[in-house]
């Protein structure tokens, strides 16, 4: 993967909102529904343990599930047909991190959530320099696979992944490891486990647990 240009993100005018702590959470795991998408906002939310996800046609749930599923940077599962794979595609990162958001968020995929709203408001915090995404291409130069997230100092906040080639999403989260492994990553957040998330190596842990690992991905 080519090597990201390293920039230090601007950081944004501070949230207007109160942020709840996340042991508010109901047995759904949401802290609070409300609030608005901006850098600043979204920036104190995922500091505090918290993410966004919409809310009916209008508004913003936050979220602080327990369990709360983490890939470990030492323990991603590499299968061999995997890294034939890797061999298959072109890696790049951040550009084209709007095409990846809107790939991600095909209605038609099941589970399909990320609206327009959400796909501004995280391409503001991309041109910020906060939103990454990691992208496959085939050999035609074809998006056909993706990521993206946030990158608070030690934290990555995976938000949503794609492919239309098969193993193309994996090998974008085989680049993404290789990364934060690269430059003091020390926590990748996957929010919910999900059997394909395991199979690669998805563990869960505690919100209790997941407080302590972001305090300490969060020091300079």
């Amino acid at each position: 993967m080519g090597r990201m240009t390293e920039r230090r993100p601007v950081e944004p005018p501070a949230s207007r909102w109160m942020l709840p702590h996340p042991e508010d959470a109901d047995s759904d795991g949401i802290v609070a529904i409300g609030g608005d998408l901006e850098p600043g906002t979204l920036l104190a939310a995922y500091r505090r343990a918290l993410f966004p996800m919409p809310y009916g046609r209008r508004h913003v749930a936050w979220f602080s599930p327990d369990p709360r599923a983490i890939i470990p940077l030492d323990g991603l599962r590499v299968s061999r047909s995997l890294r034939r794979s890797i061999r298959r595609f072109e890696v790049r990162q951040d550009e084209r991190f709007a095409e990846v958001m809107v790939r991600c968020g095909n209605p038609r995929r099941p589970g399909g959530w990320i609206n327009p709203r959400f796909v501004k408001a995280y391409e503001r915090l991309h041109r910020l320099g906060w939103a990454h995404s990691v992208e496959c291409l085939d050999d035609d130069g074809q998006l056909v696979g993706g990521l993206y997230g946030v990158r608070i100092d030690g934290l990555f906040a995976g938000e949503s992944m794609f492919h239309t080639a098969s193993d193309a999403s994996k090998v974008a989260l085989v680049a993404l490891v290789d990364w934060l492994n690269d430059t003091d990553g020390r926590l990748l957040d996957v929010q919910w486990m999900t059997s394909h998330l395991a199979s690669l190596g998805a563990v869960t842990i505690s919100r209790d647990e997941y407080l302590d690992q972001l305090a300490e991905a969060l020091q300079p």
